[in-house]
């Protein structure tokens, strides 16, 4: 439970000027509550009777003042609303909620557009901006997060579904988000750095453990390789008895037009003989057969 001095109202947070100071806007109320998980919490009370367009243009004048910066003593640069609220110890600025409070002035519907109204024209300023982080390998998507670093956390509720369920139920409805959750869950940002960080680790482990079963793969097949007997030399072909030359001819040469084998002569050697005038004693008895 928090303290009555930690809800101060009607705000001002100001900027400074040529004159001076001037307010960027007044909060209606900044709640402070570390007790219970919730640094500081600035809260607009939207009683519908100004348009939607006033209201999201508040939300811009939110951010030029949580991106002033001050020094402190020390020379660090820190933003200026620092000086007065404790850290929210999450990505981006402080959160801002929008508590409407219709009463007769509309009905659910209308009180449903009026937050998708102001949902859309705001979204610069709660979405935050997407990094990619490349991709990983040729079946897996792209990957990436929400940078909030210059995003407000916008938070809608009703002031019916605050009596009703309590503050600390199921009824804030963070721009974004898509549905009604517990504080704690609307101010979370999952799709931001750390989450990407948790998924680029799983990919890392995975990544890691393909490679070593690779590596192990590849170990056991040269194992495999020099456990094999070496292959017997294949044995050298006989010398041609004419030439002194491989009887098998030149390695890579064909032979087509060349004699029959005859286990004497190499296929040039061959050719040769045949291409020989016979003789007179060939012409009468034939030739040898170590000459055909």
């Amino acid at each position: 439970m928090s303290w009555v001095r930690s809800w101060p109202t009607e705000v001002p947070l100001n900027l400074p000027s040529s004159r001076g100071t001037r307010t960027a806007v007044r909060a209606d109320a900044v709640l402070q509550a570390p007790e219970a998980g919730l640094p500081v919490l600035f809260v607009e009370v939207d009683n519908c009777t100004e348009s939607p367009e006033v209201l999201a243009a508040k939300f811009e004048k939110y951010r030029t003042y949580f991106r002033l910066k001050t020094k402190t003593a020390q020379g660090l640069e820190v933003p200026v609303w620092r000086s007065r609220y404790a850290a929210t110890g999450r990505d981006g600025h402080p959160p801002v909620a929008v508590v409407f409070n219709p009463g007769t002035r509309m009905g659910p519907e209308a009180l449903k557009n009026r937050m998708n109204t102001v949902l859309q024209l705001s979204r610069q300023v709660w979405s935050g901006t997407y990094q990619w982080h490349g991709t990983y390998g040729a079946g897996e998507e792209r990957d990436g997060y929400y940078d909030h670093a210059d995003a407000i956390p916008v938070l809608f509720t009703t002031l019916e579904r605050l009596q009703t369920g309590g503050p600390h139920g199921a009824v804030w409805r963070r721009c974004g988000h898509g549905q009604w959750e517990t504080l704690p869950d609307a101010l979370a940002n999952p799709q931001d750095h750390e989450a990407w960080a948790v998924r680029e680790e799983v990919r890392r482990r995975q990544r890691d453990a393909e490679r070593e079963e690779r590596q192990q793969a590849w170990a056991a097949e040269r194992e495999r390789w020099a456990q094999q007997p070496n292959p017997a030399p294949a044995p050298e072909p006989e010398p041609c008895e004419r030439c002194g030359l491989a009887i098998t001819g030149q390695q890579g040469h064909l032979y087509d037009d060349a004699p029959p084998e005859d286990g004497r002569h190499c296929p040039t050697c061959r050719t040769d003989l045949r291409q020989q005038p016979m003789t007179l004693r060939q012409a009468l008895f034939g030739k040898r057969p170590g000459n055909r």
